[in-house]
């Protein structure tokens, strides 16, 4: 890797004012090839036993994918489509034992040693990406008010307070249809720039121009402790599990040429 820069990374996890914990995160670096980095987010569903089950399958699914991947020969697409595919079988061989039916989303990117990227997701978990605190792009919801965001029957900003924002029409373990599977690849990124993966118990609760700009202005660690207490905040004693992913690509301090 072109080194114009140095990686930071952190991941926060957060009952919220759930019973239980069904929220799952992981930042990981490649066993064997430096600059290579997954992060990951799973939000479980289905139950005590079934959403947490779901989710540690996803990640159990993404650790075994990602010690296997090597970047010089494979592609981070693959890699990304075969941890939906591999882990939504699992769930659903998982929902015979579970006391409900379990479900998950996931949200993973992958960094290259080359500094390119690529990233999946499949229902309302996001990855955004910023750069210098403003975003770039982020992921679309699978789900029914994204829809009708997209139809144009409600606006973007309508969507978290719509009786029916919970409604996700694509998530790991359906049986009713196999998960939609959306990559996104960018070339090169730069210094400056951040990946953030996270669930809608914390994403919720924040326009991203503030997400960004914590982010920006924070190291990893501190970003996500503030967002996770400011989300607590917000929530006001009703908030969801909470999951979140940071990686930075910081840039190096410039060398004193006197």
């Amino acid at each position: 890797m072109t080194r114009g820069f140095r990686l930071a990374a952190a991941s926060g996890l957060h009952q919220g004012d759930r019973p239980y914990q069904q929220d799952q995160v992981m930042t990981l670096a490649h066993p064997h090839a430096k600059g290579c980095v997954m992060g990951l987010v799973a939000d479980g569903m289905g139950g005590r036993s079934g959403g947490r089950k779901a989710a540690d399958q996803v990640m159990m699914t993404a650790r075994q994918l990602f010690a296997k991947f090597s970047p010089t020969v494979d592609l981070a697409s693959d890699l990304l489509g075969r941890l939906v595919n591999d882990s939504h079988t699992v769930i659903k061989l998982t929902a015979v034992s579970s006391e409900q039916e379990p479900h998950s989303t996931v949200a993973a990117f992958v960094l290259n040693p080359n500094g390119s990227c690529t990233w999946v997701h499949v229902g309302d978990s996001r990855i955004y990406h910023f750069r210098h605190g403003r975003m770039v792009s982020r992921t679309k919801d699978h789900s029914y008010v994204q829809a009708l965001v997209d139809r144009g029957e409600i606006v973007e900003s309508e969507m978290d307070i719509h009786p029916q924002a919970n409604i996700l029409l694509g998530c790991l373990g359906m049986t009713t249809s196999e998960p939609p599977i959306e990559t996104q690849h960018i070339d090169k990124l730069e210094p400056g720039d951040a990946l953030l993966a996270c669930s809608d118990g914390l994403w919720h609760y924040f326009l991203p121009e503030e997400m960004g700009a914590v982010i920006a202005e924070r190291t990893p660690r501190e970003a996500v402790e503030l967002l996770v207490d400011e989300a607590r905040i917000r929530a006001r004693g009703t908030g969801d599990n909470i999951s979140l992913a940071v990686l930075k690509l910081e840039p190096l301090p410039k060398e004193d040429k006197r």
